[in-house]
This record gives structure tokens, sequence and C-alpha cells, in this order.
């Protein structure tokens, strides 16, 4: 099976993630794909972030009724902070019989060199790249197999919504029901 790992800390998830993932399932010729919730992405302060079992409690009651889109935790056992390489290589060795490939937006180009051994990630597993705003095609600088997808654009972000939320403000329409149901019940980010 060939599997799309869509990594992030999904704080929260919100209906551009899952337009992406959605796209990707049904025009690409990945069979699934798994939202990788990352408990400290190193690129990132931790200050912001809600729990990882919130987090991926948002992620799966998103998801729970699309077969094509998994939610993994595969990240919270393992050393932090997160390295894609470190999952990468745990995964090959827990699922070998799947083949992995990473899901990142178009902006994640430009300091991807900075990843730890993203020649390895480059050499062993396919990028699908979908669009960022402002981003253009002949600003990839890697060698490997990028796939530059043409997903819709998307220009709605977490930290919208958890500013949208901390001023008080209704945004039922950016959040799968259920997770936004979740996250008003929790009072996520209301501080």
């Amino acid at each position: 099976m060939k599997i799309g790992l869509y990594f992030g800390s999904f704080n929260p998830i919100h209906i551009g993630h899952l337009a992406i993932a959605n796209y990707m399932a049904e025009y690409s010729d990945l069979d699934q794909i798994w939202f990788v919730v990352s408990p400290q992405n190193p690129f990132k302060q931790k200050s912001s972030l809600l729990s990882d079992y919130h987090r991926l409690e948002l992620v799966n009651r998103s998801i729970e009724n699309y077969t094509k889109l998994k939610a993994s935790n595969i990240e919270f056992g393992l050393p932090k902070p997160s390295y894609t390489i470190d999952t990468l290589t745990y995964l090959k060795e827990k699922f070998p019989a799947n083949e992995f490939s990473l899901i990142v937006g178009s902006d994640n180009l430009k300091s991807f060199s900075k990843w730890k051994n993203y020649e390895l990630i480059l050499q062993n597993h396919d990028l699908y790249v979908y669009p960022r705003p402002g981003f253009k095609d002949e600003e990839v600088q890697l060698e490997g197999n990028i796939h530059l997808v043409n997903a819709p654009l998307m220009e709605i972000s977490s930290s919208f919504i958890r500013e949208a939320i901390k001023n008080k403000k209704e945004i039922p329409y950016f959040m799968p029901k259920a997770a936004y149901r979740y996250l008003k019940e929790m009072h996520f980010y209301e501080k």
C-alpha cells in the first residue's frame, strides 16, 4: 500500500488540511493519507500547542467517516523533538510492506535542505508538494521524486482559528463539525 504521510501539529486541524488530504487521496496514486500528529515540530514553539491527545482527538473526529484518511500517533512514543527521517525509519521497520511518501506544502521546500538527513528522505521517498500562496514551481531546487500537485490553494491557517477563538469569534465552517464541537466543549484557545 502506498501511504502519504501528512505531518503537522494540527493545532487545530481545519478544512484546509482536510481538503488537501482529500485531494491527495482522490487525485494521486496514494492509497491512504495518514495525518501524523507531531508532538513538537523542531521549528515551532511548543507554548501554543494543545496536548498531543487533544490534537489527535480533533483529527480523529474530523476524519471518522472517510476510510482513505487515518490519524496517527506514531510520533508520540518517539524521541522529541520529532525528526521526519527518524519517523520514516521507524514506520518502514514497523510496516515493511507499505511504501511511505511525504505530503508537504510548497513553503517547506525552501527550508527542506535544513531537515535532518534530507538527502536520505529524497532518495528513498516521494514528496507530494501542494501549493501555498506565492509559490512558483521554478523555486524547487531539490533533486528527487518530487511531485508538484495541482491541489486547491488553501489560505486558511490554524493560527487564524486560534486567534479568532481567542477573540470570541464564531467560526464553525472553518473546521469539521465534530472537531469544532469538541473544541468548543473543551474551551480550547479561549485564553
